[in-house]
């Protein structure tokens, strides 16, 4: 569609050359010295002269949608006729003005299609311009017509050896081509009374007189129009069509059958195009609100949420020393469960690590129970899914305070002990820890990387700011065992267990807060098959949450409070602008193709700019090196590509009413427990890499 309104709006195979004079020794002198009707047509070489007393007004590249509306009042106000040479592309775009036309008893006539200089183009271009201008004509008014003239024409004598050929080939497609010999040069915009001068005719002489309808600001015309028409008539002149003025048949003929089909779905397609592309601007215009929003939003709450936690003084409330019980769900974790557990063995805070084994056939929970550690239990379930094995592990823990994590990620010393610090506080029901990927040395790893940091964690210092944080991460969050009592538990309403707590606990009137400090390590999908698996399930089970609390935002209280506040702004950052943002991407390549180039170029790199520093920014708040954000513009350009597919696919399964089954990704255990809260080291040598696959 956008290819077509190029097109259309001469965006695309426009051609605005103009050749300059050449001589004319091949024109005959008959076509030099005679009319401005010229009918080549059937091997004839004649032209016709338009009889005393007769006006023939012709009006070029129109119809516009502002000044041929005005002309054709003026010649319905003044009872005068008129011939309409009309492009195939304001035709194409304005159809009802060009009906009108024929409506109200004017002749409308052939101007080419995109307006280009026929004396530069082949056989087949031209055929192509008459082609499609008459295409567009039929759909517009159900007619044909005879009548042509070329862009860029004058008089007569000035017809030369490049427009001759032109002409003659143009009768032998079956028209008459029509020139002038009264030119307003209305185009120059001289005043209403030089453009007059300029179109009378002298001594009584029959005339066509070239106007304009189109092509820029023609209020001159529709004055001089106004004042021409009645001082002309009590001259004694008629202004009538050309045939009427030639006393010769119609240049009309009706058009029926298959060919007004055709004419009729090119109409159709052509203002298809302009409203999907009008729809397309108006989408752009919102995702860029919504982005340039997000951004602003992020930057000043999340500076605002660093400054509080980070102040002098600072706490939530009585140090939290008491134990903690530590959820591992774990379904085929072979390779990451013993660098989980052993990083929880290692915590300065008090914990009872429970590791629920949901049924694996890989040997997950021997290998647990193999580590003979004390402080581990394993519990063993038939494969029931995540959410189950949650509330298997929930009633089995010993303490109040529940921290659930998953079993490919590894937690640092500290990061219990953060992670539960906000209880301190009687009002927070839950904590979202700081998941951070461990595997970001691969190209892949790295665009996820910048992902967590920017999209992830400086989003949740924003919804912690504005108390409506839509979710605490899998992989590093902590409960109230009471909190999560009084919503039921984990829920597997949803492929989003995560995001379905969090919008519950708000509901109930929990405060969710974020911790900085409580750092996890997680391993990321390392290929596109993987991450394609993760991020579906993931983007799907935000649009079932959503759906599920959709009832908050006609609540009381504090669930009307999240509905109103937190389901907005996470169905528009989260839902909304992720599906419309590839239409940057879609008219940065339009731009770069059709233009304007150079502006749509900056404009792309503007909100490039504006990631950029946004990206800058959560890394110096997270402490990490810029020197990933190296990677940044390619992220851009082809990991969003991902996304919006992944989402887009999302959206049909969700109107679809698919449903869609937990997917198991395939995990390296290539993060290990990391040390004094560095970033997990290289692959231990000698480790198999046998089932990592490359990016590509």
């Amino acid at each position: 569609m956008l290819m077509l309104r190029g097109y259309v709006h001469s965006e695309i195979l426009a051609d605005h050359r103009i050749r300059p004079e050449a001589s004319a020794d091949t024109v005959p002198e008959k076509i030099l010295d005679g009319g401005p009707v010229i009918d080549t047509r059937g091997g004839r070489t004649t032209s016709l002269r338009v009889p005393d007393h007769r006006l023939v007004l012709t009006f070029d590249d129109g119809p516009d949608p502002t000044w041929t509306p005005k002309v054709l009042d003026v010649l319905k106000e003044h009872h005068a006729h008129a011939v309409f040479f009309v492009t195939g592309t304001m035709t194409s775009r304005y159809p009802d003005l060009v009906r009108r036309m024929v409506a109200e008893g004017h002749e409308v006539g052939l101007h080419t299609f995109n307006h280009p200089d026929l004396s530069y183009q082949s056989r087949k271009r031209i055929d192509r311009e008459l082609s499609q201008n008459q295409l567009a004509i039929t759909g517009a008014a159900g007619i044909r017509t005879s009548l042509f003239r070329p862009p860029y024409s004058s008089f007569a004598d000035a017809m030369d050896d490049r427009s001759w050929p032109v002409t003659r080939y143009i009768g032998t497609r079956g028209y008459i081509t029509v020139v002038n010999n009264t030119d307003s040069e209305d185009w120059r915009k001289p005043g209403v009374a030089e453009i007059i001068r300029r179109a009378t005719p002298h001594h009584g002489k029959g005339a066509i007189v070239l106007m304009h309808d189109s092509g820029g600001d023609r209020h001159q015309t529709v004055q001089a129009l106004d004042r021409f028409l009645p001082l002309l008539q009590q001259q004694g002149y008629t202004f009538d069509n050309l045939t009427e003025a030639l006393n010769a048949p119609s240049a009309h003929t009706p058009v029926t059958g298959l060919d007004l089909w055709k004419g009729r779905a090119w109409i159709f397609l052509v203002q298809a195009s302009d409203d999907i592309t009008g729809t397309m601007v108006a989408g752009l215009a919102v995702v860029g609100c919504l982005v340039i929003g997000r951004f602003v939003l992020m930057f000043l709450l999340s500076g605002a949420h660093a400054r509080r936690v980070r102040r002098r003084g600072f706490c939530w409330g009585p140090p939290v020393t008491e134990p903690v019980s530590v959820l591992v769900p774990a379904y085929n974790e072979a390779k990451c469960i013993e660098n989980t557990v052993r990083s929880l063995t290692a915590s300065e805070h008090p914990v009872e690590i429970l590791v629920v084994d949901d049924g694996s056939t890989d040997g997950t929970a021997r290998i647990v129970e193999a580590m003979g550690l004390p402080e581990v239990r394993v519990i063993r379930q038939r494969n029931a899914g995540k959410p189950a094995a949650l509330n298997r592990g929930l009633a089995n823990a010993s303490h109040d305070l529940i921290v659930m994590m998953d079993g490919d990620t590894v937690f640092e010393p500290s990061t219990v002990g953060e992670l539960v610090q906000p209880f301190g506080d009687p009002r927070v029901g839950a904590v979202a820890g700081n998941a951070k990927v461990g595997n970001r040395d691969s190209l892949i790893g790295a665009w996820q990387h910048i992902e967590y940091v920017m999209g992830f964690n400086l989003d949740r210092r924003m919804y912690d700011i504005l108390r409506c944080m839509p979710t605490i991460p899998g992989a590093v969050g902590a409960f109230r065992r009471s909190a999560l009592e009084r919503v039921g538990g984990m829920s597997d309403d949803t492929l989003a267990e995560d995001t379905d707590i969090t919008m519950a606990l708000h509901r109930d009137g929990w405060r969710v807060v974020y911790a900085e400090k409580a750092r996890a390590w997680t391993e990321a999908p390392e290929s596109v098959q993987q991450l394609w698996s993760q991020r579906y399930r993931w983007s799907y089970g935000t649009m079932q949450a959503i759906w599920k609390h959709r009832r908050a935002l006609l609540d009381r209280g504090p669930s009307g409070r999240f509905g109103r506040v937190g389901l907005p702004l996470v169905s528009l950052f989260m839902v909304l602008a992720p599906l419309l943002a590839p239409l940057i991407d879609v008219f940065l390549l339009y731009g770069i193709v059709f233009g304007p180039t150079g502006r749509t170029i900056a404009a792309w790199l503007g909100v490039l700019a504006i990631q950029a520093v946004c990206a800058a920014y959560a890394f110096r708040l997270d402490r990490e090196r810029l020197t990933h954000l190296i990677s940044l513009p390619l992220q851009q350009i082809l990991y969003r590509q991902l996304m919006y597919v992944v989402l887009l696919q999302s959206w049909i399964t969700a109107l679809t009413g698919g449903r869609l089954r937990w997917q198991k990704l395939r995990r390296t255990g290539v993060v290990e427990a990391p040390s004094g809260g560095r970033v997990p080291g290289p692959r231990t040598p000698g480790r198999s890499n046998s089932d990592r696959r490359p990016v590509a």
